[in-house]
């Protein structure tokens, strides 16, 4: 379990992918308090350390994970936004954020909005109901507020430090990002979807 709030943005050291997944080694200043088999979220999608030393982890990545998120994208060089398990005596700061990669989305538009940038954010179709004004969603691996709705997704806004702690900073429209809807939505769904079955059978 995760909170979406980034502890650093690592570098990626090297990833090599075949037909059976792909090792990614991913340089980081928290290499220090994390041991194999931990869990580590990297831009949004749990994965677990395989090995670590020399200030970086290595992770496997499945081809379902591969097939679910940008993580296949990942070059030599490029940032990822970290965070590491929550621990019981956490400050639960963002939302809960399982890891776990509903789909991708793309950076529709950017625009600044006084202090904060705004992000546009084209949602598969599926996704767009759990989606809801002033609701969370996880944007790889970041908490943030739904500011608005659009009709082909929704949109975000920035404050400073989320542009500075994180690889969103950098965005530009057409960039692919991780989507992780609220795991509540879905819950709420599958509760709903059990009363409004069992109404059409009465």
């Amino acid at each position: 379990m995760f909170t979406g709030l980034i502890a650093d943005v690592g570098s990626v050291e090297s990833i090599d992918s075949g037909g059976e997944g792909a090792r990614l080694r991913v340089r980081t200043e928290l290499a220090g308090e994390i041991a194999e088999g931990d869990s580590v979220a990297v831009n949004g999608a749990c994965l677990t350390a395989a090995s670590v030393g020399d200030g970086a982890f290595e992770a496997d990545v499945m081809n379902q994970t591969l097939a679910n998120t940008s993580l296949g994208e990942l070059e030599p060089g490029g940032a990822v936004n970290l965070e590491l398990a929550l621990r019981p005596a956490d400050r639960m700061g963002g939302h809960m954020v399982q890891g776990h990669v509903d789909a991708t989305g793309a950076v529709a538009a950017v625009a600044e909005d006084g202090i904060a940038r705004r992000l546009a954010i084209e949602t598969p179709e599926e996704l767009r109901r759990y989606v809801v004004e002033r609701g969370s969603v996880a944007l790889d691996g970041v908490s943030l507020t739904v500011a608005a709705l659009t009709e082909t997704g929704f949109e975000v806004s920035l404050v400073p430090e989320t542009l500075e702690r994180t690889t969103l900073g950098d965005a530009e429209p057409g960039q692919i990002v991780n989507l992780e809807m609220d795991v509540l939505a879905r819950y709420a769904e599958r509760l709903m979807s059990e009363f409004v079955n069992r109404g059409a059978a009465e």
